[in-house]
């Protein structure tokens, strides 16, 4: 897990914009701002009504030229990245699903072996067009799954139809792809918090992900070139060719340690432990489609679901 830069940007909203763009490129924790169990720091909320314009700032000196994938879709949150995803067989009058990580809840981790399911929310997503501008605030009703134990994700719902947001903003949900990407897939990591794409590919899997006390399975292990920073978990992984997301970034093994939290280590089938100092890491999410039906409801009975269940 990774958490964004709070010191970084407390320093730059209180500097003004003549800081320099180096405290955004240094190495740092990834995803929620908060401890299992624990609910956001007082920090946090003195510096939520700043954060906007410092990671504004920080994104115009370091975001990358728009391609093929742009911010089209991503959302922001106050302490990751997410983004607005439709599932294969959704349609445009479905409730709006927008999927980030587990650990980025703002109740704080969820705990190794917990699911979480159909809990009322009004988490807030700051909603991009597709050169990063923030055109609106979007509110969600429920959070309809979170887990962090085999995967790290969440989904919320609003109470906004796909057909709402496009006819309002012009902008289209992300497919999910129901199908498990492969080694050597071009993709693009979109970071709704700092307005920022990676652009890497897959250079293999991890049978099995260790951090701290969590455990994740067949996690997506990025080339180096992927080497995302503080506030980019949950940003979505899309497929440069289909446009579609295949996983959700989480993680990264930021000092070399073997397994600790912001550490993850990869551990194969017969056990034996790999570190990758620097690299970074995300959870699929081809087995999400086959648990959500009519309607974008989440049905962990329906065939073919092989999430974690409550």
């Amino acid at each position: 897990m990774r958490k964004p830069l709070v010191v970084a940007l407390c320093a730059l909203a209180f500097a003004g914009a003549g800081a320099t763009p180096a405290v955004a490129s240094a190495p740092s924790p990834t995803g929620a701002d908060t401890a299992a169990g624990a609910v956001p720091t007082t920090l946090l909320d003195v510096v939520n009504s700043t954060v906007g314009t410092a990671a504004d700032t920080l994104s115009g000196l370091t975001a990358p030229r728009e391609g093929a994938v742009n911010f089209a879709g991503a959302v922001s949150l106050s302490n990751c990245s997410g983004s607005v995803v439709r599932m294969p067989g959704s349609a445009d009058d479905d409730p709006v699903l927008v999927l980030t990580n587990g650990h980025c809840l703002e109740s704080g981790f969820p705990a190794p072996g917990q699911v979480l399911v159909d809990r009322a929310s009004s988490r807030t997503f700051g909603l991009l067009n597709s050169s990063g501008s923030k055109v609106a605030t979007l509110r969600a009703d429920r959070l309809v799954y979170a887990t962090m134990t085999d995967t790290d994700a969440a989904i919320y719902r609003l109470g906004t139809t796909y057909a709402q947001i496009k006819s309002a903003y012009g902008i289209d949900a992300l497919k999910l792809s129901g199908t498990r990407p492969a080694a050597g897939t071009s993709i693009s990591v979109v970071s709704g918090y700092w307005k920022r794409i990676y652009n890497c590919s897959i250079d293999g899997f991890a049978y099995r992900m260790k951090e701290g006390d969590w455990t994740w399975k067949d996690s997506v292990r990025y080339t180096s070139a992927c080497n995302t920073i503080g506030g980019t978990s949950g940003s979505p992984v899309v497929d440069a060719a289909t446009g579609q997301v295949v996983a959700v970034n989480n993680t990264g093994n930021t000092d070399g340690e073997r397994c600790t939290v912001n550490n993850p280590c990869e551990v194969d089938a017969n056990g034996q432990v790999t570190v990758r100092k620097g690299i970074n890491y995300a959870q699929q999410t081809y087995l999400f489609p086959a648990c959500f039906g009519a309607d974008n409801r989440l049905d962990l009975s329906a065939s073919g679901c092989a999430v974690p269940k409550p």
